[in-house]
């Protein structure tokens, strides 16, 4: 029993390195899967948030840009609970907010300002410029340029109308008739068009169920 007890004991651990990988992957897991199994069955983080739509064919074409071009690196979509980034953003995130994300990009770095609720705050024309030379704009700004977002078709993206029957196949509720009209929604349209289409839709269904004065993310 002794032995028992010693073999079990805190000096066991922390001087066997193989024991102490081995319990605390078992301690790492048994944690995870109480704090994000509960996740699943809760409604506030598996069903829509209010006024959430799914990505409309060009919008979905320019969330694929964004991640092509590694906004996200620069850029977060999330604001946390604290003062002050809801009085600079607006409303904190919710999960709800991000159901029909794959994947999420709430990104983890923000050289740039985070984009959770940029969606309407400048015009269409403020982003072409800021896209193709970010200090016409603002002048401090370390952002490349994308001049090229200018030229390219948006349906260089690639088959948008798999991607839309692949996200349906992840629970993303398109119709058929969605599906088949998503390339006559890029015709005529740019990569440039597409990305703006998906950055003007950021965090307007939450100003419009929680409206807020914010101020800019410049």
């Amino acid at each position: 029993m002794s032995d028992n007890k010693k073999f079990f004991s805190h000096n066991t651990l922390e001087t066997n390195v193989g024991w102490l990988i081995v319990m605390t992957v078992f301690v790492v897991a048994i944690a995870g899967l109480v704090q994000i199994v509960p996740l699943f069955f809760q409604h506030s983080t598996t069903k829509p948030a209010g006024g959430v739509t799914p990505y409309s064919a060009l919008r979905l074409a320019g969330r694929d840009v964004y991640q092509r071009e590694g906004c996200v690196g620069c850029h977060s979509q999330h604001i946390r609970t604290l003062r002050s980034e809801t009085e600079r953003y607006g409303p904190y995130s919710v999960a709800g907010e991000s159901v029909f994300d794959r994947p999420f990009l709430w990104g983890s770095k923000r050289t740039g300002p985070d984009l959770a609720r940029v969606g309407g705050r400048y015009s269409d024309d403020w982003h072409r410029i800021h896209l193709r030379n970010p200090r016409d704009v603002v002048p401090e700004s370390n952002m490349p340029a994308y001049p090229w977002l200018a030229k390219a078709p948006a349906s260089n993206v690639g088959d948008i109308s798999a991607h839309m029957r692949a996200m349906s196949r992840l629970g993303v509720p398109y119709t058929e008739e969605e599906i088949s009209n998503g390339p006559k929604e890029l015709e005529g349209k740019t990569e440039e068009d597409a990305l703006i289409a998906y950055l003007q839709g950021l965090g307007t269904n939450r100003r419009a169920v929680d409206p807020v004065k914010t101020t800019a993310t410049q």
